[in-house]
């Protein structure tokens, strides 16, 4: 009896997994980098002078939530990337609703360590597949507010494995990312 149950379980999953096609997902993202080097450090008033790739130099006020100025030493570099990215996925209609949400989130260095931190956000809009013109190859989304765009399938081919109903969840995150490397030995 639990070969037949095990045999009947596998064969629907088997066919649940063929008879549906995967839903569309995707992630775009751009990554600029930004790096500095330590010349001058005043720990009493706070102030660093970096100098860039460029061999321009700045003077940086520190602020106090920075708790770990006293690591950081001439001839460190400073690491400042931003990250800018957009993420949607295709998911069935009733697996979800329309909406909005949004994430924000702070790392900080740990004491002791050279300072560094994150800085990020994203909103999430979930929209629904309201047409789909395969002549055109494009795809007529509805958010939650009623409004409604047009855009172009980046693969057209996709377009075969959605339907009108279905839901878009497009996730618009960036982030600020600042490290202090410890100067290389040469």
């Amino acid at each position: 009896m639990r070969l037949q149950v095990f045999a009947a379980v596998t064969m629907l999953a088997l066919m649940a997994g063929c008879a549906a096609p995967q839903k569309p997902a995707g992630k775009v993202e751009d990554v600029t980098e930004a790096r500095a080097t330590v010349t001058a450090v005043d720990q009493a008033q706070r102030l660093v002078t970096l100098k860039d790739e460029n061999g321009d130099e700045m003077v940086v006020q520190v602020p106090e939530t920075v708790k770990s100025l006293d690591q950081v030493k001439v001839g460190d570099e400073l690491v400042v990337s931003y990250t800018e990215a957009v993420a949607w996925q295709v998911k069935p209609a009733g697996q979800g609703a329309p909406g909005v949400s949004a994430d924000a989130g702070v790392t900080t260095a740990k004491p002791g360590e050279k300072p560094g931190g994150t800085v990020g956000q994203s909103v999430t809009v979930t929209t629904t597949i309201t047409g789909i013109d395969p002549a055109a190859g494009t795809v007529t989304l509805t958010g939650p507010g009623g409004q409604s765009r047009t855009i172009k399938a980046r693969d057209p081919a996709n377009l075969k494995k959605v339907q009108v109903g279905d839901l878009v969840d497009i996730t618009y995150s960036e982030a600020v990312a600042v490290a202090v490397r410890p100067a290389s030995k040469k």
